[in-house]
């Protein structure tokens, strides 16, 4: 492969008219940059003495296409292939990958793992069971979302990814090094929010067209799916979705999407997808994005639709929540930061190592009770998501389990009807022959079967060998 020549510029883009995802033949993991990545270490200490001013505000972003609800639909990410949709419906469930914080600025090696343990899930996988797309959740290429680096974190790891990859912005995508004349979400806009099937020429050699997101905030409608996207902006904390100097387009925009979910009777898993969480636990550098969160839930609860989950990344770990509303119902919300970036520890160095699950807030007249129930900081790694008519499972997958390992770490289910945590109904993996045969042999030997103490099943006795 090649880096991007030039590394920035229309003049360069390559419209194909239709979209392309994995190269033809795999390749090996690069073991280095092709554009090596300048210290920050100057920007860094400029804009720590803007933040100490408080200087810093949120920053105004370009409005996306199509009206108070911007949607995009995965048949058209999948240049309209109707087929592809049908085959999914047909197979009774939607898997998809997620994770966010995957640009490193270092080395490769990192997020190379992630990513090669990702393809291994479209390997040997049973009918309906590889994912069809990969949503990602903000930071996806640092230090301040540059053109030139676009190659290296993003198109060369994805070069064997064979689905289509969305995202929402994260605030290393949108914000602007304070020693540099760039625009912001000038590299996320091209290479995201193209509006037709295009190879920019930040991919090189590499053949994957940008993706045709109306903007930085918007519905994806998928079968059995919405993921209602919105972008948070550019501190490193706390989010923001509205307010002074960016205005209260994504409040309408979720205001819409909510009520068209309640006009529709849509059924399906409602997932809400932003970058920086709402909840964070131990020594996390990034806090709650307390705000934020009251924002959409004063219009969730507007509209009397909440969502099956939430999603974000910002925290370089994998940390996962429960909320418990006052009407008993549940939400998961998951952090997966670690698909690549540095990891960042819960406890600090030395110190007592923190225990999961806690409470992390009680239940009070005015607040739910929020429950830190697991999570990885040690380890890269991603989502993988499964909705059916039913639920929606949420699992977290590290890298360092390799490419032979297909059982999650951690994982939750959520009823769909119900809005609770459930067990998870496992799909058949097809397997009669097995099962048949296992009945015959203990009808044929049964004085080698005794019944199993506490469970009722059959199990073969030892043997002395």
């Amino acid at each position: 492969m090649r880096r991007p020549s030039p590394p920035a510029g229309s003049d360069a883009d390559r419209t194909i008219g239709h979209p392309t995802f994995a190269q033809p033949a795999p390749t090996a993991d690069p073991t280095e940059f092709e554009v090596k990545h300048a210290s920050d270490t100057a920007a860094y200490a400029a804009i720590d003495k803007l933040n100490a001013a408080h200087k810093l505000n949120p920053m105004p972003f370009p409005a996306p296409r199509g009206g108070a609800e911007p949607v995009l639909t995965l048949q058209a990410v999948l240049g309209n292939n109707a087929a592809a949709i049908a085959a999914i419906e047909a197979a009774g469930q939607i898997v998809f990958h997620a994770g966010g914080d995957c640009g490193s600025t270092i080395g490769p090696k990192s997020q190379n793992a992630v990513t090669d343990k990702m393809v291994s899930d479209f390997v040997g996988e049973a009918p309906g069971a590889s994912p069809q797309f990969n949503f990602l959740l903000g930071d996806v290429v640092y230090s301040f979302g540059e053109l030139q680096y676009y190659y290296d974190q993003f198109y060369e790891p994805y070069r064997s990814y064979p689905a289509p990859i969305l995202a929402v912005a994260g605030n290393h995508d949108g914000m602007v090094s304070p020693l540099a004349h760039a625009k912001s979400l000038d590299g996320f806009l091209r290479n995201f929010c193209a509006q037709g099937f295009v190879v920019r020429s930040e991919a090189g050699g590499l053949t994957r067209t940008a993706q045709i997101q109306p903007g930085v905030f918007y519905t994806l409608e998928a079968p059995f799916v919405r993921i209602l996207a919105l972008y948070s902006n550019t501190l490193e904390d706390p989010g923001y979705i509205s307010g002074t100097g960016i205005g209260s387009s994504q409040i309408t925009f979720l205001r819409a999407a909510l009520n068209r979910v309640k006009a529709e009777k849509f059924s399906g898993a409602l997932v809400i997808a932003h970058h920086h969480p709402p909840y964070t636990a131990g020594a996390s550098r990034h806090g709650w994005s307390i705000q934020m969160q009251a924002e959409i839930d004063q219009e969730c609860a507007a509209a009397g639709v909440w969502p099956h989950a939430v999603l974000s990344g910002h925290a370089h770990n994998y940390q996962r929540f429960t909320r418990t509303r006052a009407d008993g119902t549940q939400i998961p919300y998951v952090v997966c930061g670690n698909m690549g970036h540095g990891l960042q520890q819960l406890s600090p160095r030395g110190g007592p190592v923190l225990r999961a699950p806690q409470v992390l807030q009680p239940a009070t007249k005015t607040a739910d009770q929020i429950v830190f129930e697991r999570y990885d900081d040690g380890d890269y790694g991603y989502l993988r998501v499964i909705v059916s008519q039913a639920q929606l499972r949420i699992e977290y997958h590290p890298s360092a389990d390799g490419s032979q390992a297909k059982t999650p770490d951690d994982s939750v289910t959520v009823d769909l009807a119900t809005r609770k945590l459930t067990q998870y109904v496992a799909k058949d993996l097809g397997h009669p022959a097995a099962v048949r045969q296992t009945a015959k042999l203990a009808a044929a030997h049964p004085a080698t079967w005794t019944a199993a103490p506490a469970a009722g099943t059959r199990k073969k006795k030892k043997t002395k060998r």
